[in-house]
């Protein structure tokens, strides 16, 4: 429960049990309609530490010149082979939008 952008662990290769991510997205008024979105990780050599999260959001408006799309993903027994940081990229149509760090150190 919560939020956080660090898990410890005392040994290595280790499994986090249960995550989520939570995207929230706000589209203007252009960009209603379908969109394909991906989210992968990469870790600081460049590998993946998970398959990749893809699909489709259609966006819609209510009379508003903005709308908002929610992502929520849950990730089980994700596997960390050493000390490192893992981006979470997110891509909208094929085109980098945004990533954070999740940082995985040994205690």
């Amino acid at each position: 429960m919560g939020t956080f952008d660090t898990i410890i662990s005392q040994n290595f290769p280790c499994v986090h049990p249960q995550l989520s991510v939570v995207i929230r997205l706000r589209f203007d008024l252009w960009e209603f309609g379908a969109h394909s979105f991906r989210i992968e990780t990469r870790d600081l050599e460049g590998d993946m530490n998970m398959d990749t999260i893809s699909g489709n959001v259609e966006v819609r408006g209510v009379g508003n010149a903005t709308a908002v799309s929610h992502l929520v993903f849950s990730i089980s027994n994700l596997r960390f082979k050493s000390p490192s940081v893992v981006n979470f990229i997110l891509y909208i149509d094929d085109k980098e939008i945004s990533s954070i760090p999740l940082y995985v150190r040994k205690s």
